[in-house]
């Protein structure tokens, strides 16, 4: 296997999870001037430890953050995450679909439970337990981190398995709230575009969950 550095991100050229490196490795041949590779944590520029809020998605979309580099860039899930997230003081700056569109981070970050985009958006058990040796250290980075949303089941339960708690004790739900190990785990169904074109989430919704959140970070600054 090829060395990986040590911390919260894989090398770019990642084989720990052959499916999904062989499938980079095609798409790197088709596609030479894509990302393709491990997408790495998009972070706000004021430093770890001024971050309170992390949001932890499924998996890169092979011509979103596959393409672009940059989580939930480049597909319609971004185009809905990133607005909610001006909306509420999350970030600055015009989202453009690109990582070079100048929007910043505010006491903010983004991950995925899987670096790699896998084949049909659909990683398997072992790729997503085999990812949570990045994000586990992701989580642990931030030693400010107050909330963490997760979009979609996997994303919940890794994020539940990263912080060492058992799943079965903080279900998934859209609107969910748990205290898990001094973290508050806010869930949203994922805002893909098959989950709202099929009204499973709509902007009502997702806007609703941020909204808590920022309602959650403020009670603290004034307490």
């Amino acid at each position: 296997m090829t060395a990986l550095l040590a911390g919260p991100e894989p090398s770019h050229d990642c084989n720990l999870c052959p499916r999904l490196h062989d499938f980079i490795a095609l798409w790197r041949a088709r596609e030479p001037d894509w990302f393709n590779g491990p997408v790495p944590t998009f972070t706000a520029n004021e430093g770890d430890d001024r971050v309170k809020l992390l949001i932890v998605g499924l998996a890169p979309g092979l011509r979103g953050a596959n393409r672009t580099g940059r989580p939930f860039t480049g597909d319609y899930a971004g185009d809905l995450l990133y607005a909610t997230l001006k909306r509420f003081g999350f970030s600055s700056g015009n989202f453009d679909a690109r990582p070079d569109d100048g929007v910043q981070l505010i006491e903010t970050a983004l991950t995925n439970a899987v670096r790699c985009v896998p084949p049909e958006n659909k990683p398997v058990g072992a790729e997503i337990s085999t990812c949570r040796t990045f994000l586990t250290p992701t989580i642990q980075r931030y030693p400010n981190l107050r909330a963490i949303v997760t979009l979609g089941t996997i994303a919940h339960q890794s994020t539940v398995r990263a912080l060492g708690l058992r799943v079965a004790s903080y279900s998934f739900g859209h609107g969910a709230e748990h205290d898990a190990a001094g973290i508050r785990l806010f869930s949203s169904y994922h805002c893909s575009r098959y989950n709202t074109n099929t009204g499973k989430l709509t902007e009502e919704m997702f806007v609703s969950v941020f909204e808590s959140v920022r309602e959650y970070l403020d009670k603290g600054v004034r307490e």
